[in-house]
């Protein structure tokens, strides 16, 4: 096991109670389990305050804008899959501006790690309702509650065919750094979200409404990950019982196994086959 120092980067500036201060140590501890480098890591985001947490880690990163962290993501994988590729966003920013993106991505399969932090609001501009805002959640965009349901991400994972589907909660720091080892060693998409309460904007669910409600899926007597018609059964299930733990398994060809460029090795480092100046002529 690696040392957790080695992660270590500069002093956080999420308010003090944030869910997203166990979702980084349990990353940590990991990360060091599996003994990934931070050389060999990177970590991806786009806006909001999930975003700031690559910032947090020693090790490569990107920080792009709303909603594009996954095209990006992809992108880097497919040049150099020698790379540990992890995405970290939140629910505002990848339900919402990143959407297409992420339908994209559960069908095409890249060998990547989606973390959505789902705080159930926008927090870095100071919670109005995002889409898994319950339906008559009050802000400042919605004085007399948000008047629809809110989108199932994970049931929306299972019927795009996503090749591994969690949940996890930032109140139950083991079963999270399980959660990211199961997510992190799975070869595809993996998907993760993870319940992360918001201290400042979110007074409804809290740590301790989240306590009362997750359960873990995996003692459910029919548990079943690998059935699509039970995971989406159970991953729409939201309210008094919300299921945590690996949802659904779909083990299928990953993006980079489908590009024949690739048969040979990463791109990265790759000379090309004719000269730069050539190829951009025929563009000129």
């Amino acid at each position: 096991m690696l040392p957790l120092s080695l992660y270590d980067s500069i002093e956080s500036a999420w308010c003090p109670g944030c869910g997203n201060f166990p979702m980084l140590k349990a990353f940590k501890q990991a990360l060091a389990e599996l003994e990934i480098r931070p050389q060999d890591l990177v970590v991806v985001s786009a806006i909001g305050q999930s975003s700031k947490f690559p910032h947090y880690l020693k090790c490569n990163t990107f920080n792009g804008i709303h909603g594009r962290a996954l095209p990006v993501a992809t992108g880097i994988r497919l040049a150099n899959p020698g790379l540990k590729v992890v995405v970290t966003v939140g629910d505002g920013d990848q339900y919402g501006e990143g959407g297409n993106h992420l339908l994209a991505a559960f069908r095409r399969n890249p060998d990547l790690t989606l973390v959505v932090h789902n705080n159930q609001i926008y927090a870095l501009t100071k919670g109005q309702a995002s889409p898994t805002s319950d339906q008559g959640t009050k802000d400042t965009l919605h004085p007399q509650g948000v008047p629809y349901p809110p989108l199932h991400p994970l049931a929306l994972a299972v019927a795009q065919d996503c090749s591994w589907v969690g949940r996890s909660f930032a109140g139950m720091p083991q079963h999270l750094t399980e959660m990211y080892k199961k997510a992190l060693t799975h070869k595809g998409m993996a998907f993760l979200e993870v319940l992360q309460p918001c201290v400042s904007f979110n007074k409804i669910n809290t740590y301790e409404w989240y306590r009362q409600r997750v359960y873990e899926v995996e003692t459910r007597p029919d548990y079943a990950p690998g059935d699509e018609l039970w995971a989406y059964r159970v991953a729409k299930e939201w309210g008094e019982r919300i299921p945590i733990g690996v949802i659904y398994l779909n083990p299928r060809p990953t993006l980079e196994e489908s590009f024949p460029q690739l048969k040979d090795g990463p791109l990265a480092g790759r000379l090309p086959e004719r000269p730069l100046a050539e190829l951009l002529a025929e563009f000129s």
